[in-house]
């Protein structure tokens, strides 16, 4: 690691677009949650042009979402002294800014300097291991943003941090299931639903996977032999 990031209070949110706007987008659309393994985590805000995130700095320079979200403009127009420079902000001002954790480290990987990618994700994981929620939202930010070797080093490194952890488990099986891998996600979702039995989203990928279970809510989360 580079040392530059200082402590600086972790930005809880992230951009939503007004209220207001949210209710008429669903209303026409007609659009509801979703759940199970194709679910993902939060939504890509709207991009916003650079002019106005730069008008957005000169109200408030610290913002960690607003320098993120410049760095994702010059990442995707490879220029990579830009992102780098707004990549690095956004850390400055909030050390454990996942999605800026894994879009620095995918933009190593882009520009062709792989032992700079491993050094950082690396780093990154070392840093999240104290905690499997924290370990868990790396993931999330590395599958964002397609590095699906470090999401799976993310989601094991949750399982070695916390082996009894129901939330870790479900999100290591519903990983394997979106890649396909119904063998290896069985065993996680099984151990997550005896964990805790009050995961109708657990119990439903189980029930598709031949699975019998007991209706979500009972405690002891008995799982039986497909009929």
């Amino acid at each position: 690691m580079t040392g530059r990031h200082r402590g600086v209070k972790p930005m809880t949110g992230r951009w939503l677009p007004p209220a207001l706007l949210v209710f008429v987008l669903f209303a026409l659309c007609g659009c509801d949650g979703g759940s199970g393994p194709s679910s993902r985590v939060g939504t890509t805000p709207r991009e916003r042009t650079e002019a106005d995130l730069l008008a957005e700095l000169n109200r408030n320079f610290e913002n960690p979402q607003v320098h993120y979200e410049l760095a994702r403009l010059h990442h995707k127009s490879q220029n990579w002294e830009k992102a780098d420079y707004y990549y690095n902000l956004a850390l400055e001002f909030d050390p454990a800014f996942k999605p800026a954790q894994a879009g620095w480290v995918k933009m190593f990987v882009d520009r062709g300097d792989p032992s700079k990618a491993e050094q950082f994700a690396s780093g990154y994981l070392r840093q999240a291991a104290i905690s499997v929620t924290e370990t868990l939202r790396l993931a999330d930010a590395f599958e964002q943003v397609g590095l699906d070797e470090y999401a799976l080093r993310a989601l094991k490194q949750a399982i070695d941090v916390a082996p009894d952890s129901a939330e870790a488990n479900k999100q290591i099986g519903f990983y394997y299931l979106r890649k396909g891998d119904a063998t290896t996600a069985k065993p996680y979702l099984v151990r997550s639903f005896q964990l805790n039995s009050r995961q109708p989203d657990v119990a439903g990928e189980l029930g598709r996977l031949g699975v019998v279970v007991e209706a979500p809510g009972e405690p002891e989360g008995r799982i039986g032999k497909p009929k």
